[in-house]
């Protein structure tokens, strides 16, 4: 007997000989081998939605002053949920969810960019952590991933991988979407599973319609080709995280509602949320925090500008919402909503306040570049047009931190305070109509986006694997949430859960909550307190969440007992958890950012047509780096094209050709574009073209002296006075013989990408400082 699988034999009798063959195999009863199935019968589709930095109070559902149809929609369908936390920042938040881990456990500890080599903050997931997604491919989903996914590790996001950290290496059949921490809605950097594409440059286009399109191509296709199985959607854009990308239409429906200010909006939502019952008739209003800005100081001057970006963001936020709805609407077409659960986590973490004082240009906090409003205004009226510009596709805006206060109410902080309820709470809405029934109570449950995993696992009936692809697992630390489906009253399960980013912390303990804010208001600029910081002298709090809803009343000083029973369970699950040494999350972000995720090499060697290189791979323009960049390029008569180029609208340095002139630009955050070009035309034929930007000391903010040569002849000279110090952009590339995705210069902005139409023999860059 013959066969081709080792230890088995073909299920049909061995022909006797060539002539007999049709007959056997006619007469053979053989069938082909069927998979054993491992769901239950009637396992529902999943679809998750979370959105990006939306806050707990600004869904006009649970009475803030945003409309949001489909979140409505599910709310009135399915249940809701008061006390349900994220862990304060976006990249913790996701890695904790997709696990069903604590954050520091699975390596999330800090952001992807800000990674450094202690276990809890290395950012990378580790496979003894398998998500969700790959259990339930495993026991029979399909599995899909769209919008943003900061997960990956920095140095991993090349054409050369790896790629085991992508979705589609942790779980995802298919993903659609970007891997940084935020881009552009109108020209984004986007990877079809491992593969880089780029999307037009086109007036209509936006990311979040994109994404929306593309999950309900997939879902069709998964009914059309596999309508017997059951599927996954991970639906978490990039909306409404800055920069605050939507179109005219979506923000002018919100004309003139935020005319009163930050305070009367913060004030009015508390009244409605308790005349709705979502919060506790006995909640308190937090006020505003002291080093935070009032409404009452800013200049009249500024109160349009101040109000346009709240306006923007809130038809953000609607547009985004609104995307759902075609998903939903999708699945009630093909007659699945009522076996679909629904996940509804409305936002990652608090709302940001990490615009500062309202900005033209987000990143401009980011890199501690000081500037006024005055300045910012006047930059956006000579250069962009107005107020008309904010929102759209030339400027990275984000909103005043007084509007990130309102949509936190009735609580204290923002996002990145993991200390206060502001930076973590947020509403959830669950709905699956075959199994949960609508029955209007709010469930107040103290839980965590680590139990959104157990909860999956419990419906399925899935016990969690010891064992992923040869690895051995971590037990979970979520708590299964299926008790409240039925039981909106019941006291909850989840006893415990520590919080922690970067040195703001806490712990939640059977109604008790401790916490410390931290060295750093994400408001403020100033890094005095980081700079100075002594984790032990830290001032903690303490409250209990049974009677003071929104952390009003600090109990501290009458309890001391209890806060110091938390303060060492805080220190327990700190241990337990790898989040030691508090204040990691720091450290390459204000201690030592040279061992931030980054290229080691001092030199490069580059090709026509290498694109898609991330700026911390790349070699760096930023405050103190002198580099000499050396083309060597054959051009025509009125050459034109970009040579190289890194950044994009809001920052970057790149360098091109223009009617036969040689040209260069840094632009410093939209606040200042420095321009250099060549007295004429530059050489025809073979030339070697030399860029060198020479800084005048290795300081933040220090000015530069960019020198054009071509065949070793001086063509021009500029200075830079300012100078970006520390990144450019937070998911745009470097580029040799374009500029994708959003351009360097508005001087060629109706030509991206503005190829470079000659040819590029190589570029070497290096540092000669």
């Amino acid at each position: 007997m013959h066969s081709n699988v080792v230890g088995q034999t073909l299920p049909f009798p061995e022909p006797k000989s060539a002539s007999t063959v049709g007959n056997t195999l006619a007469d053979s009863k053989h069938q082909w081998r069927s998979d054993t199935k491992h769901l239950p019968k009637d396992a529902p589709n999943i679809i998750i939605f979370m959105t990006d930095d939306a806050g707990f109070s600004n869904p006009e559902t649970f009475g803030g002053p945003v409309h949001m149809p489909t979140l409505d929609r599910l709310a009135n369908t399915g249940i809701t949920y008061n006390s349900f936390h994220t862990t304060a920042m976006c990249s913790p938040t996701r890695a904790s969810l997709l696990t069903g881990r604590n954050h520091h456990r699975v390596g999330a500890g800090q952001i992807a960019e800000f990674a450094s080599d202690w276990d809890g903050y290395v950012g990378k997931i580790p496979k003894s952590t398998a998500t969700f997604a790959t259990v339930l491919n495993e026991y029979g989903y399909n599995t899909s991933a769209f919008g943003k996914w900061h997960n990956t590790p920095v140095t991993d996001i090349t054409k050369l991988g790896p790629f085991d950290r992508y979705p589609t290496g942790l779980g995802f059949d298919y993903y659609y979407g970007f891997l940084a921490g935020e881009t552009s809605q109108y020209e984004p950097v986007l990877f079809e599973n491992t593969n880089p594409i780029q999307v037009p440059h086109d007036p209509t286009y936006h990311l979040t319609e994109d994404l929306a399109e593309k999950a309900i191509q997939w879902m069709r296709t998964s009914k059309t080709l596999a309508p017997e199985k059951p599927f996954l959607v991970y639906f978490a854009p990039g909306a409404v995280h800055g920069p605050f990308h939507v179109f005219k239409e979506w923000a002018d429906k919100y004309d003139g509602k935020f005319d009163q200010g930050w305070e009367a909006l913060r004030t009015m939502t508390f009244e409605k949320q308790k005349a709705l019952g979502w919060i506790p008739q006995n909640a308190t209003l937090n006020p505003i925090a002291e080093t935070q800005q009032k409404w009452e100081d800013i200049p009249k001057s500024q109160h349009e500008f101040q109000t346009r970006l709240m306006e923007i963001y809130a038809g953000f936020l609607e547009h985004t919402d609104v995307q759902y709805g075609k998903i939903v609407d999708e699945i009630e077409r093909q007659g699945q909503l009522e076996n679909t659960l629904i996940i509804y986590i409305n936002s990652d973490n608090g709302p940001s306040s990490e615009g500062q004082e309202g900005s033209i240009s987000e990143l401009l906090s980011q890199n501690a570049m000081p500037t006024t409003i005055e300045e910012q205004i006047d930059v956006l009226n000579n250069e962009y047009g107005g107020i008309e510009a904010l929102g759209g596709p030339t400027l990275d805006v984000m909103y005043h931190h007084g509007w990130a206060y309102a949509g936190a109410s009735p609580f204290q902080s923002t996002k990145l305070i993991a200390a206060h309820l502001g930076g973590t709470r947020t509403p959830l809405v669950i709905s699956w109509p075959d199994k949960i029934k609508h029955d209007g109570k709010v469930r107040n449950q103290f839980h965590h986006v680590n139990d959104i995993a157990a909860t999956l696992y419990d419906i399925l009936d899935i016990t969690p694997p010891k064992v992923v692809n040869g690895v051995e697992q971590q037990q979970l630390d979520g708590t299964s949430m299926a008790y409240t489906f039925d039981k909106p009253d019941a006291k909850s399960t989840k006893t415990t859960q520590y919080f922690e980013v970067m040195g703001s912390r806490g712990v939640y303990h059977e109604g008790w909550f401790a916490g410390t804010f931290g060295p750093k208001a994400p408001w403020s600029t100033d890094v005095t307190g980081v700079i100075n910081w002594q984790p032990e002298t830290d001032v903690w709090e303490l409250y209990n969440l049974e009677e003071d809803y929104s952390q009003s009343n600090d109990l501290a000083k009458q309890n001391p007992e209890k806060l110091a029973e938390l303060k060492a369970l805080f220190t327990k699950e700190a241990a337990d958890n790898l989040v030691l040494p508090i204040g990691a999350g720091l450290y390459t972000a204000f201690y030592n950012a040279s061992q931030m995720p980054t290229s080691t090499l001092t030199q490069w060697e580059f090709f026509q047509g290498q694109t898609r290189i991330p700026e911390g791979l790349a070699p760096k323009f930023v405050s103190g780096r002198s580099t000499i960049a050396v083309i060597d390029a054959e051009i025509d008569k009125g050459a034109e094209g970009v040579l190289f180029a890194v950044g994009g609208i809001s920052a970057g340095f790149t360098v091109y050709m223009d009617k036969g002139f040689l040209k260069a630009e840094y632009n410093a955050m939209t606040m200042n574009r420095y321009k250099i070009t060549s007295k004429s035309a530059i050489d025809t034929g073979k030339v070697k073209i030399e860029i060198e930007t020479k800084y005048d000391a290795k300081e933040r903010l220090a000015p530069a002296t960019i020198t054009l040569k071509v065949n070793g002849k001086e063509v021009g000279q500029g200075r830079v006075e300012r100078s970006v110090p520390a990144i450019f952009t937070a998911s745009e590339t470097f580029d040799i013989g374009m500029d994708l995705a959003s351009p360097v210069a508005l001087d060629y902005l109706d030509r991206a990408p503005f190829k470079f139409n000659g040819k590029i023999e190589k570029v070497d860059i290096k540092y000669i400082d």
